[in-house]
């Protein structure tokens, strides 16, 4: 190719940048200069992204050069003394090269593809780590732990009878056995980090449960930015689960508006729990059916209560909440206890309504009693966007308390995600390698049942020839996340077996 375009000059000095003129040398006797001033640079395998020789043409922008260039690219074949095709690379095909000539792995490959596909910076943030083949070379470590402890055990069932050991059958499979047991150790720890990069690869489940007419879709409409809800003073507005994804502050998030959860017949002699609600209808029912299952499947539950007044002629203000809400988000992995309306009294009289919503929440649910409880105020939130230019307090840079919620949101999510320092590269643990992991420690465990049997049995000896096949189990499972398919394993485990 170079030829064909840069005819009667050398290739350039090996990553060094060189100046040439790209002449369309297929073209006839009156060859036309594609680019007078093209940058272009060489690149000698092995050593290049893809493993093989790589020439790159830097030329001007213009897309009438760029469509010459590449126009002028494929006729250079012509030229070439084998027969050779020029053609595009498929798609992913450099790095299918890359990963053919040992360049990549597949740990770095899936890193890579979900580097292109991030759309939040905790995503970006997480797909990244697993570029630099630390996992890689985790992985291929114990894969030949997994092999020396193999080609012992193997050694010790071709050749027992006929050589002599530093170590009797039963210090071999004990030795052996710490290794698996520190192993198992090692797989749960990136289990664990596998668990985190899947909330921030495939978004956090977020829930908003509450009775209804409490300010859910109002909440939501908020935090989204847009009406995704609709708003209502009819009780029971929101019939299904309304959800939408989101970025919030560098992390997807799935929001999902949820039906008003009440029950079917009039409760109101609860205090502060449910009012007297008529008696539901069967779209109803089965909204609140289907809040309830999202809540089941959230990684975090809101739970929105409100100041209303009590339902009667005797007046007065209350929190109404629904307890069974309490009891689904003090299930959940995380969650968050929200007042809304808080405006609604004055402050002397909505302290002590929070007081005694706290103390009810505590003694229905005492999993929730250490729980923050945020107040809000929707209404407030609602005024300040419908007039952003109107004069606003250093307490109001904030109204309705908003944007504290989402901070409290934020650490929530950070909590769920967060890994130690040493530990940062666990969150390039995809979901492929996190599934080939327990399928690993699943094997691991099968040994360890092999080389240990149960005590009070009939007294035989662990078969250690199933014990070596589950430790060949737990070795391919683990050579199926680099991809590092070796035609030589059995040649590997008999290099062990001599070498003792």
């Amino acid at each position: 190719m170079h030829r064909c375009l840069c005819p009667n000059k050398a290739l350039p000095k090996p990553r060094y940048a060189s100046v040439r003129t790209l002449i369309d040398g297929q073209a006839g006797e009156e060859a036309p200069i594609l680019d007078s001033n093209a940058l272009v640079l060489y690149f000698p395998g092995p050593k290049t992204v893809t493993g093989e020789d790589v020439l790159e043409l830097h030329v001007h922008g213009g897309p009438a050069t760029v469509k010459a260039v590449l126009a002028a690219i494929p006729r250079c074949a012509s030229a070439s003394e084998s027969n050779s095709i020029i053609r595009y690379a498929e798609p992913g095909e450099f790095t299918k090269r890359a990963f053919l000539n040992d360049r990549l792995d597949l740990a770095q490959v899936e890193s890579l593809g979900d580097t292109l596909s991030a759309d939040t910076e905790q995503q970006r943030r997480a797909a990244v780590r697993g570029s630099s083949g630390s996992l890689g070379r985790t992985y291929e470590a114990w894969r030949e732990q997994l092999l020396l402890a193999r080609g012992e055990i193997e050694a010790l069932i071709d050749f027992s009878e006929d050589q002599h050991f530093d170590e009797s059958p039963a210090e071999l499979m004990s030795n052996v056995s710490a290794l698996v047991a520190e192993m198992r150790h090692g797989i749960r720890v990136h289990e664990e980090g596998g668990q985190r990069s899947e909330l921030l690869r495939n978004g956090i489940r977020i829930a908003l449960l509450g009775p209804p007419n409490v300010g859910k879709s109002s909440l939501m409409n908020l935090v989204v930015g847009r009406e995704a809800s609709i708003v209502s003073m009819e009780a029971g507005t929101t019939r299904d689960v309304v959800e939408v994804s989101l970025d919030i502050r560098g992390y997807l998030c799935s929001f999902a508006d949820t039906a008003g959860i009440r029950t079917r017949l009039a409760a109101g002699e609860g205090g502060g729990g449910n009012s007297s609600e008529p008696v539901l209808g069967l779209v109803e029912e089965e909204g609140i059916r289907r809040a309830k299952q999202k809540a089941s499947e959230s990684d975090i539950i809101i739970v929105l209560a409100a100041v209303e007044p009590k339902p009667g002629a005797d007046g007065g203000f209350r929190i109404n909440y629904d307890a069974e809400t309490l009891q689904l988000a003090s299930e959940a992995q995380a969650c968050l206890i929200v007042v809304n309306k808080r405006d609604a009294v004055d402050a002397a009289t909505f302290s002590s309504l929070l007081e005694r919503f706290r103390s009810e929440a505590a003694s229905q649910v005492p999993n929730l009693h250490t729980t923050e409880i945020i107040t809000i105020s929707c209404h407030e939130a609602e005024a300040q966007a419908k007039s952003p230019s109107s004069p606003a307090s250093a307490s109001q840079q904030d109204p309705g308390a908003i944007h504290g919620l989402i901070d409290r949101l934020v650490e929530s999510f950070a909590g769920m995600t967060a890994l130690p320092v040493d530990q940062q590269d666990l969150l390039g643990v995809t979901a492929r390698q996190a599934q080939l992991l327990e399928q690993c420690r699943g094997f691991l465990d099968e040994f360890m049942a092999v080389a240990h049997p149960e005590e009070g049995g009939d007294g035989e000896e662990p078969d250690i020839v199933l014990a070596a096949e589950h430790l060949r189990y737990a070795a391919d499972s683990l050579v199926k996340i680099t991809g590092r398919v070796e035609a030589g394993d059995v040649e590997e485990v008999l290099g062990v077996i001599f070498e003792k």
